[in-house]
């Protein structure tokens, strides 16, 4: 069992006291409004949220995934829209720089991106490339020194907010000596010619978080945009998916324990038949289930946090996390609902938000099926 040291145990204290006094307070109103919590996110950025497990080189905090994985449970607890808006900032905006980017491209686009004062994108999803990753239709082809960019994008996250400064996206740039695809990845600023990012997506949940499709129509960017070697954008993306789901996890968690947190108060407020529900069974029985996911949840992104900062594969473990977590948010919050009863139907009620919310959370970064299908190849079958 992992105990956090006294250094993550602060971290911890210190976001779960920003979640419960400056997010919390206008969680409600932006997720009826469907604006974007621009005020939140600036002071994640005052706090160092976006830095880390970013190098202190780029303005980081030095940390790493258990870091990042801490503050987004806490986060989430409260508010899922603002917890995706961070995870997708830093685990998809910001890592497929700090992973693969030239030195040039790092000192570029980095400092403004870990100080919280832009955001990048993750351009992948396509209408017929989601599970299917590798499908991807979007075409760059290089002209004089430029890549010419033409296609589509699908459910970006931080794509189309005042302060996105870009999106990295994949392209097919070739084929291989195989007959496959040969992809690469490219960093594409916001306001070039041809990129659009069109009107946001109306969505069951997550209404604070910012979607948009994209589109490319003879888009052009320097040469020099490509982010790594010519030929390993897939590859590059798939692990920084891998690293993604044990955020994803960490999210999923603290929206499960959110909801425990939920039902406990109201269970212990809340009378019937002339005593507290919590002094029935069939309630406390529920929400002791539910303590059980969540603690389940957050010891498995724990696992695969810690075995990744060993260097050592973690896909498996990712993909464990990610599944056992997001089936612990979705689960929770359909009993929370129950337990809060009609109550839990509106939507000013925090158990509300986390019942539209967590579905996404069996889907997006990879479906609860791709999961199991990852887990499986990694047993040999």
């Amino acid at each position: 069992m992992t105990i956090l040291n006294d250094e993550l145990q602060q971290l911890r204290s210190t976001v779960e006291d920003f979640a419960n006094n400056v997010i919390d307070p206008v969680a409600a109103e932006h997720d009826r409004e469907h604006t974007f919590p621009y005020e939140v996110v600036k002071q994640m950025g005052e706090l160092g949220l976006f830095g880390l497990p970013i190098s202190e080189d780029f303005g980081g905090m030095g940390g790493d995934y258990m870091a990042l994985g801490v503050a987004l449970e806490e986060i989430a607890r409260v508010d899922q829209s603002a917890a995706i808006t961070l995870e997708a900032a830093v685990s998809l905006g910001i890592m497929p720089i700090y992973r693969f980017g030239t030195d040039e491209q790092k000192h570029t686009y980095l400092p403004d991106l870990v100080a919280g004062k832009a955001l990048a994108g993750f351009g992948l999803t396509e209408a017929e490339a989601g599970s299917d990753a590798g499908g991807t239709k979007t075409t760059a082809k290089l002209e004089g020194g430029e890549w010419v960019i033409n296609g589509s994008k699908q459910f970006i996250t931080n794509s189309g907010t005042d302060i996105t400064k870009l999106v990295t996206a994949t392209a097919v740039t070739g084929q291989r000596d195989n007959g496959k695809k040969e992809i690469s990845a490219i960093i594409v600023p916001r306001g070039t010619e041809g990129f659009t990012a069109e009107p946001a997506y109306n969505k069951v949940g997550w209404n604070a978080s910012d979607t948009h499709p994209l589109t490319f129509n003879d888009v052009r960017v320097p040469e020099e945009n490509l982010l790594g070697e010519k030929g390993r954008g897939f590859a590059y993306f798939l692990s920084i998916l891998d690293e993604g789901r044990i955020a994803i996890a960490a999210l999923a968690t603290g929206a499960a324990q959110g909801c425990v947190d939920e039902c406990v108060r109201y269970a212990k407020q809340r009378t019937a038949f002339g005593k507290a529900i919590s002094d029935y069974q069939a309630i406390s029985f529920k929400i002791a289930r539910m303590e059980a996911r969540a603690y389940a949840a957050r010891q498995a992104w724990y696992a695969a946090a810690e075995k990744m900062q060993a260097g050592l594969d973690f896909t498996k473990e990712a993909s464990i996390a990610k599944l056992v977590a997001s089936e612990a948010a979705m689960d929770n919050a359909r009993d929370a609902t129950q337990v809060h009863g009609g109550y839990g139907f509106m939507n000013e009620y925090r158990v509300a938000r986390h019942y539209r919310d967590s579905k996404i959370l069996e889907i997006g970064e990879g479906t609860s099926e791709v999961q199991l299908m990852l887990i499986a190849k990694a047993l040999g079958m």
